[in-house]
């Protein structure tokens, strides 16, 4: 059985689901296999109905938020604004797909071609604990809109509000399996699995890659970052412009992949640029419990986590780094998994704080001298998933963004803030392989097969010798 206690008051149950065994997790995948070909058979008009009828659902839900809160630790606010999203997405597909879907034929001098976009078959969609809603959400609307069926295997550290959701799916089109990573696994590595989504870190992907890597099985991957943030010298810093970049940092408790990790300043302007983001996190960051009203930032995810985080706090201080403390407290931190939002000062760029993934209420602030400089140290290490720069002059935070390792690089803004619909999202390097939102995530659950009548062979043609190579 899976427990899920509330990371604010460590001794409340927030809910509990059984644990799916490797029966389960074969059942799943061979129901939803067995209504695949009739669900692909019809038209992406039809098949996109379903996700408009779930974004109603989502909507529709008011409990959601507050059980999404005390399973997560977010805020009550963020929860309902990520299921709002949610549903947002949810009809966004449903209006591009069948459009994004369509066949596309040719009929010319050089023959007759059909391209068909042919769904993969079953989808296993493993999902991550920081914002479990829309993150399955950008597996589940896409996979069924292009024809596919879908088990989702949630993670243990938030599974109940989206498996309370995906039950109200149509049961053979989309099945939940709940477990720990041995659940994940053998789902991965089913035979009837033909295409595997994963959101997550880097340590699960690598294990859950290699064994849909034995099957043959396609993966697309959305991985974590450490995220920089490029602070020109002309760049805004008004309130509106900092409580926005705090924000961008400290939103789920930093909790994010997309999270601005790594804040680089010239140095010219650090103190200045220390003074207005000390007073923006006054006004933005309020430490406390999430479903109290007027909470921006909740505890950390688990125990695990803050004595991590903890410790590379410690670590900071210990290498000569020096800490500044930001927000209110209105919480006994005792009472939760809490961590501190903090900004750390003068760590080098080996510092674990400054080269890896925090993935928690600890940001450092790295002053530089030159834009060249800023580029090479933002761009050090092997991950690149997102980035931003801010400056004054659109055209010359464009020139910086150009080179920077990213796959999304963010002007003016970062995090959510920051995201479109429209925009694909994904990384480069370590930080995952595909993409996610746009028209492209949408056509990461679906296959281009051809269709050829070349023009030499259709009646009339001239023909080709035997084995002969085309002509172009």
């Amino acid at each position: 059985m899976i427990e899920r206690w509330n990371p604010a008051r460590v001794h409340e149950l927030a809910g509990r689901l059984p644990i799916s065994d490797g029966a389960a997790v074969d059942e799943a995948v061979r129901r939803t296999g067995a209504a695949q070909r009739s669900w692909a058979a019809l038209p992406p008009e039809r098949r996109v109905e379903v996700l408009r009828l779930a974004a109603g659902v989502l909507e529709g839900s008011p409990h959601l938020p507050e059980l999404l809160a005390r399973e997560t630790g977010k805020p009550l606010a963020d929860c309902g604004g990520e299921i709002r999203f949610a549903a947002t997405y949810l009809r966004w597909v449903a209006d591009q797909a069948p459009r994004a879907l369509a066949d596309q034929e040719v009929d010319d001098a050089a023959g007759r071609l059909l391209l068909r976009r042919r769904p993969f078959g079953v989808v296993a969609a493993i999902t991550p604990w920081n914002a479990p809603i829309i993150l399955t959400m950008l597996k589940v609307g896409p996979a069924l809109a292009a024809g596919n069926t879908v088990v989702v295997k949630p993670s243990p550290l938030a599974p109940l509000a989206i498996t309370e959701v995906l039950e109200r799916f149509p049961d053979d089109l989309v099945r939940t399996v709940n477990g720990h990573a041995g659940t994940g696994q053998a789902l991965a590595g089913h035979p009837g699995v033909f295409r595997v989504a994963f959101t997550g870190g880097d340590a699960a992907a690598r294990e859950i890659g290699a064994t849909a890597a034995r099957m043959l099985t396609s993966t697309v991957m959305e991985l974590g970052g450490n995220d920089p943030a490029i602070i020109l010298d002309d760049a805004d810093l008004s309130d509106e412009a900092m409580d926005r970049l705090v924000m961008a940092s400290f939103a789920t408790s930093g909790q994010v992949c997309m999270a601005a990790k790594r804040l680089y300043v010239p140095r010219a302007m650090s103190d200045d640029f220390i003074a207005a983001y000390v007073a923006a996190a006054r006004r933005t960051i309020v430490l406390g419990d999430p479903l109290d009203e007027g909470t921006t930032v909740g505890p950390v995810i688990s125990a695990e986590a803050a004595a991590r985080l903890d410790g590379l706090a410690g670590a900071s201080l210990a290498a000569g780094g020096e800490a500044i403390e930001l927000g209110t407290v209105r919480v006994d931190m005792s009472a939760g998994h809490f961590v501190r939002p903090s900004l750390l000062l003068g760590l080098p760029d080996d510092a674990p704080l400054v080269a890896r993934e925090q993935f928690g209420p600890l940001v450092p602030v790295l002053v530089y001298d030159s834009e060249e400089e800023a580029l090479a140290r933002a761009n050090a290490g092997e991950l690149g998933l997102a980035a931003s720069v801010w400056s004054a002059d659109e055209d010359r935070a464009f020139r910086i963004a150009r080179r920077l390792d990213a796959g999304f690089t963010f002007v003016n803004t970062h995090n959510r803030t920051g995201m479109a619909l429209r925009a694909p999202f994904g990384g480069v390097r370590r930080s995952g392989h595909g993409r996610e939102y746009g028209v492209e995530g949408i056509l990461e659950y679906a296959q281009t097969c051809a269709v050829h009548a070349p023009a030499p062979f259709r009646a009339g043609g001239e023909g080709l010798a035997a084995g002969a190579y085309p002509p172009g």
